[in-house]
C-alpha cells in the first residue's frame, strides 16, 4: 500500500538466509505482501550456487549459523563471498543485539544495512525496500555506464591539414589531459560533439562513462528528471527510482549540447548543481555527490546573450574555463575533399558500392559550394551521391547541390529543398537564435530543431 492507501505492484526479489526455520516461515509470510518473490534458505552452504542459478535484488543474511566459522563471524564471511559472486546484490545483515559491532563491520565491508532481532515489521520492510531501490539504482547506473563506454576505439576526429585546425588540435591535446570545463562553439554541423568525444578520449577519464544530453531537445518538464533523476512516486509516471545524467556520468564526462537553448529559469538550477557538485533527485531530499568533467557546446553567441539578458553571466563563467572555437568548413577548404573521401569510403561500404574516388569535376563542385551546413551537410551530400552513383567514381552530376539563392528560390526544385533553404536563410539572418527563427517561421522550437537534425543544417 502507498501513503494514499492505494495498492502498489510488488517489486523486488528477496532471499532470506537464516538457520531458524520459524523465522523463515514468518518472514516469507510477512515479506510476501511487499515483494515480488521471497525465497528462503536455512543454511548458507548452498547460497552461492543459488545466487548463480537465480536472480535476486537483496539478501537478508543472518550473522550466525549453527556451524561456527571464524568465531561467530559467519555473516561477515558469507557477506564477502556474496560480494565476490554477485556484487550487484545488496546485503542486509540480520543480527542480535550482542552482534551490533559485527554488523557495523559488515557495513564497512559492503553491506547495505542491518536489522536487529527481534525485529520491528515496519522497520524491516522499510530497510529491505531501501536496499531494493539501491540495488535497482546501482544496476541502472552500471548498465548505462557500460553502454556509454565506447571510446576505446581509435578517434573518429578528422583534424585535416589547415593551420587553424593544427592550432586547435594543439590546444585540445593540452586541455584534454586536465579536468577543465570546456565550452565548444561553432556553427551547426562543424563537429562539436565529435570534438567533445575526442577530448574525453584523450583524458584520464577515457575508460569511464561518456554521457551526452541534448539540451535543445530537453523540455522544461523533463529537465530535472533527466539530469538529476527522480525517486519512485515523484510524479505520475515515476514507477521506479531513476538515476539522472549527472549520476550516470559521475567519474566520467558529461556533454551538454546546445547549452545556449536552455531557458533562463533552468540555467539557475544547472548552476546550483555545478557549484555544489551534487544533485538531489526529483521527489527526494538526499544530496548525491557527483564527479563529472563538463563539456558544453553551442552555436550561439553566449556573450551577446548575456548582454541581452537571456543567459546568466555566472553560468557562462562556470562553463567557459576553456573556450574552443571550431571554424566553419568554408574557412578550411583544404579539408573538403579529404573529408568527402572519408565519407565516400564509409557509405560505399554501407551500400555495397564499388566507388573509389571523387572525380575532378565533382571536386570542383564541392570546393565551390559554401557548405553553410558544414561537415554534416557534406556528409549527407556524399551519402546521397553514393546512392545515386552508377560508376566507380563520384561525378558532379551525382551531387544534388542547389546554389544558394539570394531572395528567390529559383534554384530549388522540391518542397523539401525550399524548406531547407528557407530555414537556412532564416538562421543566417538571426545568427542561429533558434527561438527567434522558430517564431519567424511560425513553428515550435522543437519542430524547428527536428528539421535541423533531419536536414543536417
Amino acid at each position: 500500500m502507498n501513503r494514499n492507501g492505494k495498492s502498489m505492484g510488488k517489486q523486488g526479489r528477496i532471499l532470506v538466509v537464516d538457520d531458524n526455520k520459524s523465522i523463515l516461515v514468518a518472514l516469507k509470510l510477512l515479506l510476501g505482501s511487499y515483494f515480488e518473490t521471497v525465497d528462503t534458505l536455512s543454511s548458507p552452504v548452498s547460497l552461492l550456487s543459488l545466487l548463480r542459478e537465480k536472480s535476486f535484488d537483496v539478501v537478508l543474511l543472518d550473522m550466525n549459523f549453527s556451524a561456527g566459522i571464524n568465531s561467530g563471524n559467519e555473516g561477515l564471511y558469507w557477506l564477502s563471498r556474496i560480494r565476490e559472486t554477485a556484487p550487484g546484490i545488496q546485503v542486509v545483515l540480520f543480527t542480535a543485539y550482542a552482534d551490533i559491532d559485527l554488523a557495523v563491520k559488515g557495513i564497512k565491508a559492503g553491506a547495505a544495512d542491518f536489522v536487529v532481532k527481534p525485529w520491528d515489521n515496519a522497520k524491516l520492510v522499510a530497510t529491505l525496500q531501501s536496499a531494493y531501490k539501491l540495488s535497482v539504482s546501482c544496476r541502472e547506473v552500471k548498465q548505462l555506464k557500460e553502454i556509454k563506454r565506447e571510446f576505446r576505439q581509435e578517434s573518429t576526429m578528422y583534424w585535416g591539414d589547415s593551420p587553424v585546425m593544427a592550432d586547435l588540435r594543439q590546444l585540445v591535446e593540452k586541455v584534454a589531459r586536465t579536468d577543465a570545463t570546456v565550452l565548444i562553439t561553432g556553427e551547426n554541423g562543424t563537429g562539436k560533439e565529435i570534438l567533445a568525444r575526442e577530448i574525453h578520449r584523450l583524458s584520464a577519464r577515457r575508460d569511464e562513462s561518456w554521457v551526452s544530453v541534448d539540451m535543445g531537445a530537453l523540455t522544461e518538464t523533463l529537465f530535472e528528471s533527466e539530469l538529476f533523476g527522480h525517486v519512485k512516486g515523484a510524479f505520475t509516471d515515476a514507477r521506479h527510482d531513476r538515476a539522472g545524467k549527472f549520476e550516470v556520468a559521475s567519474g566520467g564526462t558529461l556533454f551538454m549540447d546546445e547549452i545556449g537553448n536552455l531557458s533562463y529559469h533552468l540555467q539557475s538550477k544547472l548552476l546550483t548543481v555545478l557549484q555544489n557538485r551534487q544533485v538531489v533527485r526529483v521527489g527526494g531530499n538526499t544530496p548525491i555527490p557527483v564527479d563529472i568533467r563538463l563539456i558544453c557546446a553551442t552555436n550561439r553567441d553566449l556573450r551577446q546573450m548575456v548582454l541581452d539578458g537571456t543567459f546568466r553571466e555566472d553560468l557562462l563563467y562556470r562553463i567557459n574555463t576553456i573556450h574552443v572555437e571550431i571554424p566553419p568548413l568554408r574557412e578550411r577548404p583544404d579539408d573538403i575533399i579529404p573529408l568527402a573521401q572519408r565519407f565516400l569510403k564509409r557509405y560505399a561500404a554501407r551500400y555495397g558500392k564499388n566507388i573509389g574516388s571523387v572525380s575532378e569535376d565533382a571536386a570542383d563542385v564541392l570546393l565551390a559550394y559554401p557548405w553553410y551546413g558544414n561537415i554534416r551537410e557534406l556528409q549527407h551530400a556524399v551519402e546521397k551521391a553514393v546512392i545515386l552513383c552508377e560508376g566507380d567514381r563520384l561525378s558532379a552530376g551525382d551531387f544534388l547541390l542547389a546554389p544558394p539563392a539570394e531572395g528567390a528560390f529559383g534554384a530549388v526544385t522540391t518542397l523539401e529543398e525550399m524548406e531547407i533553404e528557407l530555414i537556412r536563410k532564416t538562421m543566417d539572418q538571426h545568427r542561429g537564435n533558434l527561438s527567434v527563427v522558430a517564431t519567424q517561421l511560425g513553428i515550435s522550437r522543437q519542430t524547428l530543431y527536428n528539421k535541423i537534425k533531419k536536414y543536417g543544417l
